[in-house]
């Protein structure tokens, strides 16, 4: 049976990354987290002082860092996220770090060079990819397109909850203003926005928990494989 590309796009908050570590391990694939990339790129412009309006910079930033993603078998393929050889894979979970990443992804000169990589990582297939423009750009010829949501409110609450687990107290009303805000750059940056591609396959995980939605994509992934081969 064919091994596929499978691309999860979405919203912040919707799950994907939860969701596609998970389909990933279902299928004995690999995971790739785009997003991790983007939060790398804008953990190595915070501690440079690289503004995140300065596109030249952040360009230039990019070409220079070295981003990697490994899975780490001893922590049950948990992915590791080495920023010029250096783990920062929670060092990138910050809350500051996640907004800084939504800026600096705006930057045309910035996905190109990141977009690049990670086709060059996922072009043998075998993997599932998560991020905002997975099957609209970076694999718009992905062999199995999901588009996941959920709504705002509870796309802020996973989001809380995923702060508060690392100590960070943000109000709930902050954090709903903050999807929010999130969302609008996503769905209106002039480069690669945030879009439901239109064979994308779209699932609703407001009332659902991860495990259940893994498990459905990882049976049309089987079904989508077998018509392959």
């Amino acid at each position: 049976m064919r091994r596929l590309i499978i691309a999860i796009d979405g919203p912040v908050g919707a799950g994907k990354s939860t969701v596609a570590r998970r389909v990933a391990e279902l299928l004995g694939y690999l995971y790739l987290d785009s997003g991790a990339m983007y939060r790398a790129l804008a953990l190595a412009a915070l501690r440079a002082g690289v503004p995140l309006a300065d596109a030249a910079r952040l360009e230039a930033l990019a070409a220079q860092s070295r981003i990697e993603l490994q899975s780490d078998p001893s922590s049950g393929g948990r992915l590791r996220v080495l920023l010029n050889g250096e783990d920062v894979s929670e060092a990138i979970r910050s809350a500051a770090c996640a907004r800084a990443a939504s800026q600096v992804a705006q930057h045309a000169g910035v996905r190109q060079h990141l977009v690049a990589e990670q086709r060059r990582l996922g072009a043998a297939g075998g993997v599932v990819m998560e991020g905002r423009d997975i099957g609209t750009a970076v694999f718009p010829d992905a062999h199995l397109k999901i588009f996941l949501d959920a709504s705002v409110e509870e796309r802020a609450r996973r989001r809380l909850s995923d702060h508060r687990s690392r100590g960070e107290n943000i109000p709930f009303e902050q954090m709903l203003a903050e999807v929010r805000e999130r969302d609008r750059r996503d769905r209106t940056r002039e480069v690669s926005p945030l879009v439901r591609a239109p064979d994308a396959v779209y699932l609703d995980s407001t009332a659902l928990e991860a495990e259940e939605v893994a498990r459905l994509i990882a049976l049309l992934a089987r079904r989508r494989s077998g018509e392959a081969g």
